[in-house]
């Protein structure tokens, strides 16, 4: 069978083995089912995710124009504590910057590599754990704004990592810990507009994800330098498809391209 599609990140289901869904417009793959089986994938075109256009891809899924004008590109979405709608202050779009940032978020501690702190809406938990390869996760605050959950982020990254080593991640070189004493050790720098937000009585949240084999040495596919490869999938983890041949192909950084999937 062929399936062709642009693609989006994996959608995912919380289960006993977390379940991935990837929407190829017509057609809608559960890709568990294709662990242990040989795939192909052969990149076709572009297509921002914005504009729909066949243009060159530049950042997450969009063209070069769409990147600097959509307002779900705005620096304040990989910057939090940029985040203004609070104060009724417009970055590109004021209703939608709104919508997002004016809901309730979770600064988090997660386990992919090492302990991290990140930020997300709460409507994104355990979704936003899973796409980032975590383990073990456990909420620190919620907080009623975006703007609220950047400061204690930035306060929080002086103490803790804020980035995941994705080779760890994806060869399982990682190791358990305990993140409720962590949280506790990182209360006290908790921001003063934060910290009746903190959350005193919560537990880890584990997840196992569909892996039958762990890459030694994780090599990365580029679908535009190599146009097509053909590789048995032995695992899902994070957004990342893991081959037999310890390739590893990241779904959600090749957004916006256009490719066919051969099963």
């Amino acid at each position: 069978m062929i399936y062709q599609g642009v693609l989006k990140k994996m959608m995912t289901e919380n289960a006993e083995e977390i379940q991935y869904y990837l929407d190829m417009k017509t057609d809608f793959l559960n890709m568990n089912q294709l662990i242990n089986k040989e795939i192909s994938l052969s990149f076709v075109t572009y297509e921002c995710l914005n504009c729909g256009l066949e243009k060159t891809i530049y950042r997450q899924g969009f063209c070069k124009s769409c990147f600097f004008e959509t307002p779900n590109a705005g620096d304040w979405i990989m910057k939090p504590e940029l985040s203004k709608a609070h104060l009724d202050v417009e970055d590109r779009d004021l209703a939608y910057e709104k919508k997002v940032q004016l809901q309730p978020h979770i600064v988090y501690l997660a386990n992919s590599s090492n302990v991290k702190v990140g930020v997300t809406r709460k409507q994104q938990v355990p979704t936003r754990w899973i796409d980032q390869g975590a383990h073990e996760a456990i909420e620190i605050v919620e907080v009623p704004n975006r703007y609220l959950a950047g400061i204690t982020e930035v306060a929080l990254k002086e103490h803790v990592a804020d980035k995941t080593n994705w080779r760890k991640m994806l060869k399982n070189d990682i190791e358990d810990v305990n993140l409720v004493e962590w949280r506790e050790k990182l209360k006290e720098f908790i921001p003063e507009e934060a910290k009746e937000y903190f959350i005193e009585n919560n537990s880890e949240t584990n997840i196992n994800f569909p892996v039958r084999k762990y890459p030694a040495k994780p090599k990365s596919l580029n679908l535009i330098k190599t146009p097509k490869y053909t590789g048995k999938l032995v695992g899902v983890k994070g957004q990342y498809l893991i081959f037999d041949d310890e390739t590893v192909f990241n779904v959600r950084s090749n957004e916006g391209l256009v490719v066919s999937i051969e099963v």
